[in-house]
Parts: structure tokens; C-alpha cells; sequence
């Protein structure tokens, strides 16, 4: 355990010593033009037609829902500060915005860019001293991280656009949420 924290902290400040996303396969910058909106966490369910967690968004300007498949420990890290639960040690989530508040990085803004492939993209804003830095992430982690640091998580229009304007998943809240 201690040696994925250290891998996962000299990640971090690689990372935050400047790195961008620039290569295939990470999120795309978003559109010039586009303005994302903001979406609210409406729950973290089990769909029993996938027999997956998934995380239901919902767009605070148009109520349009994005329901995005999440693994079962991404959907537990989501549903941690959603319920208020304050675990006893510090989560991965807990210990990224911990690292963050040393070193004077402020996560400002999660933003969900983009959907290819059945792959959701996002990416992180941070600032450190007054210089934005953005950081590739999966939506997942995003989400996890902004609701821990209360800042904002957007979707761009184009991500509910490919996605198809979907509606929560049959079934209610799965106990393990």
C-alpha cells in the first residue's frame, strides 16, 4: 500500500511540475467556443440491466442526464462524500487533495470534455499560484476529487450530445452505494 501512495505522489508532481495532456488517448482541450454547464450528482446506482455501478449527472441549465458505467471502487469514492461518510483514513481521493493543499495546488474545476469510443474524458484544472494547470483524468476520479474539494463539475454540450439525452437507469440505489 505504501508503495502505490509514493508511485501515486511522484506522479502528482510530475504532474504539477507542468505536465499537460498532450498525447492520443487523453482528453481533448475543450471547444473554443463552447461553454460546459454545470451538473449535479443525482446518484450512484447499480443498473441491473449492465450489472454496473453507474454515476447519473444532471446539467443545472437544461436537466438533460448523462449516466456514465463506473467501476464498483470508483462508484464507492463517489458515494463517500455524496452520503457526508468521513472515513476513518484517508481514501486515494483524500490523499490526492491532501498532496495538493502541500504543495499550494487548488483544484478549481472538473470538467467532463468528451466521449469516443464508449471512453468518457476529463479533465482537472488546478491552480498553482495564479497558473492554471490542467491534468488528464478519468470522469470518475474527477467527479470524486471535485465533490470531495466542493468545486465544480462540468460536462461539455458536445459530451451530452454524443452520449444521447439518457435517463437514470432502472432500479434504485444499490446498497453497496
Amino acid at each position: 500500500m505504501k508503495l502505490s501512495r509514493c508511485l501515486a505522489a511522484l506522479l502528482c508532481i510530475g504532474v504539477l511540475l507542468g505536465a499537460t495532456p498532450s498525447e492520443k488517448g487523453v482528453a481533448d482541450p475543450p471547444v473554443k467556443g463552447a461553454t460546459p454547464q454545470e451538473v449535479e450528482v443525482q446518484a450512484v446506482m447499480f443498473d441491473p440491466d449492465l450489472q454496473q455501478p453507474v454515476v447519473v449527472l444532471q446539467g443545472k441549465r437544461d436537466k438533460r442526464n448523462l449516466a456514465m458505467v463506473i467501476g464498483l471502487a470508483e462508484a464507492t469514492s463517489i458515494a463517500v462524500p455524496l452520503r457526508g461518510v468521513a472515513p476513518p483514513r484517508p481514501l486515494t481521493h483524500d490523499l490526492f487533495l491532501s498532496l495538493f493543499g502541500q504543495m499550494k495546488v487548488g483544484l478549481k474545476r472538473v470538467v467532463i470534455t468528451d466521449l469516443r469510443d464508449d471512453v468518457y474524458y476529463a479533465l482537472l484544472y488546478l491552480d498553482r499560484g495564479g497558473t492554471e494547470i490542467t491534468l488528464d483524468a478519468r470522469p470518475s476520479d474527477a467527479i470524486g476529487l471535485a465533490l470531495r474539494a466542493k468545486v465544480p463539475i462540468l460536462v461539455e454540450d458536445r459530451v451530452f450530445e454524443k452520449a444521447g439525452n439518457t435517463t437514470a437507469p432502472r432500479g434504485g440505489p444499490s446498497p453497496h452505494f
